[in-house]
């Protein structure tokens, strides 16, 4: 009869084990696939919102530069109206290739501060 008794106990050990083990799967998914997809979340909205107001200041700047040189300098009135806005073209695509030119393919998947440069 020892027998019969310790078969029921090791039936609930095996399936508080397989309790258990799912649910020990469940946290680990959720840590593996919930945390990283938050870290993302977290990283693109900041870098939208960034973004957003690099532009905007971008813009500001280049129709301040286009008025500075339309209304504080004679030397573009009559025929040469058009270099204003020649010049603010000219440093507009100067700054995207300086923009462009910082990024970096190989760093882009790559996490922070992991010395990799």
């Amino acid at each position: 009869m020892p027998d019969q008794d310790q078969r029921p106990a090791s039936r609930r050990r095996d399936s508080a084990s397989v309790g258990e083990v799912i649910d020990l799967v469940k946290d680990y998914a959720r840590q593996e696939t919930l945390g990283p997809l938050a870290g993302a979340g977290r990283w693109l909205s900041l870098g939208a919102v960034g973004s957003i107001f690099l532009g905007l200041g971008l813009v500001f700047g280049l129709v301040g530069v286009l008025r500075l040189l339309q209304t504080e300098t004679t030397a573009f009135a009559g025929a040469w109206s058009w270099v204003p806005y020649l010049v603010v073209l000219v440093v507009a695509v100067a700054t995207a290739g300086l923009a462009l030119s910082r990024v970096k393919k190989a760093t882009l998947g790559k996490e922070p501060g992991r010395g990799d440069k």
